[in-house]
């Protein structure tokens, strides 16, 4: 097994490696420039021109890749050119709050797509199968935004029991050294500010994992069928085995290889994919804050985020590779 990982972490570095070439050129072959962007009316060719010299972005294109891989290695993500703050500082800031919402929106769906599809499947062809297979087509057809404002309006306008955006009352007091206010309010004790907090997820994390949610059903129920129908179950039935054992040891793990690649996709693209859920429920996290960026062609931005993002969809793909080698030892032999 540790030969195993070994091998799949001398993956990343090529890996890291192109995709940080393929960023940075992708960056700079967007139309206008940041000059021009921060600069706005004022932007005079000789006014665009004293803040590219600024920036270095007047050099060649290899030069300013290395300096900037350099500025990497040494922790240093640069400077946003429209905040003026160091780009690693606007990272801690808002990507908790990312990873805080995209966690609970994955906890939803895994913790409902994999029982339910799991459940459709055993019983095929009833009203609980047909049920989660039209509203796994329901989810997935469903905006996010427009999910989102039903969200909003029946449990936060009519109802009244679930906060409509942030992510915790103003008026509490609390201290956030890691960022992640659950996990804040938690370890400090401060069941008020845990609870609060919690609150404020419930609604966007829903919104956000209704379309995961959706694909998990379908992937688990279509995994699961086609385990039910493989010899060594119907073997393991044959031997008089009880059916817990049969459905968990012979069933679900061998369904569980291809519901674990889509866990370890759904997770990445839900770093991505949370910009109107976090638009629509006011949430601060990243995805925002990137989006204005791009708007305004913040490069050291983009390349600083989008990086991170990659770095944190590769290492997950890697823990997909680890689960594969844990729930099946052919695996790793490949």
């Amino acid at each position: 097994m540790l030969r195993f990982v070994v091998r799949r972490l001398a993956l990343l570095v090529p890996i890291l490696l192109g995709l940080s070439i393929l960023l940075f050129l992708w960056v700079r072959a967007l139309p206008g420039g940041p000059a021009e962007a921060l600069l706005g009316e004022r932007a005079t060719p000789q006014a665009v021109e004293r803040v590219r010299r600024l920036y270095g972005l007047d050099r060649p294109w290899y030069e300013q890749y290395f300096t900037w891989v350099g500025n990497l290695l040494r922790g240093d993500l640069g400077v946003s050119t429209r905040t003026q703050h160091p780009v690693l500082e606007e990272l801690l800031r808002t990507f908790p709050a990312t990873m805080e919402l995209a966690l609970t929106a994955m906890i939803f769906a895994v913790g409902v797509g994999i029982p339910l599809g799991y459940f459709a499947a055993r019983r095929h062809g009833s009203w609980l199968d047909h049920l989660s297979v039209a509203g796994s087509l329901f989810g997935i057809t469903i905006p996010v935004f427009f999910l989102g404002y039903m969200l909003k309006f029946v449990f936060a306008e009519k109802l009244g029991i679930l906060p409509t955006d942030g992510r915790q009352d103003p008026l509490l007091d609390v201290v956030h050294p890691t960022g992640f206010y659950v996990l804040d309010g938690l370890v400090s004790g401060n069941l008020e500010a845990f609870a609060d907090a919690f609150r404020h997820l419930i609604l966007p994390g829903i919104a956000l994992g209704t379309i995961p949610l959706a694909i998990v059903v379908r992937i688990t129920r279509a995994s699961v069928l086609d385990v039910l129908h493989e010899d060594y179950v119907r073997t393991a039935e044959a031997k008089g085995l009880k059916p817990v054992t049969i459905r968990g040891r012979h069933v679900l793990r061998n369904a569980m290889l291809p519901i674990i690649t889509i866990i370890g996709l759904q997770v990445g693209l839900l770093l991505g994919g949370a910009v109107l859920t976090e638009t629509v429920f006011a949430f601060p996290g990243f995805g925002k804050f990137i989006a204005d960026s791009i708007m305004a062609r913040d490069y050291a931005v983009l390349q600083g985020f989008i990086l991170f993002t990659a770095v944190v969809f590769v290492l997950v793909n890697l823990l997909v590779d680890i689960a594969y080698g844990l729930i099946d030892p052919r695996v790793r032999v490949a």
